[in-house]
C-alpha cells in the first residue's frame, strides 16, 4: 500500500487552476499554455506529454467548445472553459465534451449564469473527488490483496499489481460509461428544446 500512496502523491491530483490563479488581465495563447503547464507539470507521466498546446486551443475554438475569442486574447472565462475541457477530454470525446459544455457556453454568452460561482463549485467538487478517490484506495488494495492470496502465485507482487490495474481500469470504464449516458441525456434535452422552439 505504501507504494500506491507514493504513486498517488506523485500524481498531484489536487493541483488545479483555481480562480485566484487566473490573471485579472486577458492572456495571449502562449500565456494560457504556460499557466496550464505550470499547474499540471508535476503530474505528467513523462516529459514528452503535452498538457495544452496552441493547436489544442485552436481546435477547441474551431470545434465551438469556446465562445468567440476577441483580439487573440483569452479572458478569465475562456481559461475556466479550457480547464473544463482539459478535465473532460481525458474521458469524453470532443463531440461529447462539446455537448456537455454547449448550454454553459450559451448561458455565459447570454450573461445569465455566474461563471465564477460555477467554477468555484467545480473546483470544490473536484477537490472532494480527490479525497474520495484517496479514501477508496485502501479497500481496493485490500480486495486486490485478497484476490492475490487466492491465486497464490510465487510472483505475488506482479499479480497484486495486475489486479489493482484491472480494478482501477474497471472503475474508470464504469464512470466513463455513466458519464457518456448522462451526456446522451443532454443531447436528448437539447433536441427536445430545439423542437419546442420551432
Amino acid at each position: 500500500m505504501k507504494q500506491i500512496e507514493e504513486l498517488l502523491a506523485s500524481l498531484d491530483l489536487d493541483n488545479m487552476i483555481v480562480r485566484e490563479d487566473i490573471p485579472k488581465i486577458d492572456l495571449y495563447m502562449d500565456q494560457v499554455t504556460q499557466l496550464f503547464e505550470a499547474t499540471y507539470r508535476s503530474g505528467k507521466r513523462n516529459e514528452q506529454e503535452k498538457i495544452l498546446t496552441k493547436t489544442m486551443i485552436n481546435n477547441y475554438a474551431k470545434d465551438d467548445l469556446l465562445f468567440p475569442i476577441k483580439n487573440k486574447k483569452y479572458t478569465k472565462e475562456h481559461i475556466m472553459f479550457i480547464q473544463f475541457i482539459y478535465q473532460l477530454k481525458g474521458t469524453l470525446s470532443i463531440n461529447d465534451t462539446r455537448t456537455v459544455l454547449k448550454r454553459l457556453n450559451d448561458l455565459v454568452e447570454e450573461e445569465t449564469v455566474d461563471l465564477d460561482e460555477v467554477y468555484d463549485q467545480y473546483v470544490a467538487l473536484m477537490n472532494k473527488q480527490v479525497e474520495d478517490f484517496t479514501d477508496a484506495l485502501t479497500p481496493l488494495y485490500d480486495e486486490a490483496d485478497q484476490a492475490t492470496a487466492i491465486v497464490d502465485h510465487q510472483d505475488s507482487d506482479y499479480i497484486r499489481q495486475l489486479f489493482l490495474i484491472f480494478a482501477l481500469v474497471h472503475h474508470s470504464n464504469m464512470y466513463r460509461k455513466l458519464a457518456e449516458r448522462l451526456t446522451d441525456q443532454l443531447i436528448g434535452t437539447e433536441e427536445k428544446s430545439d423542437r419546442e422552439k420551432n
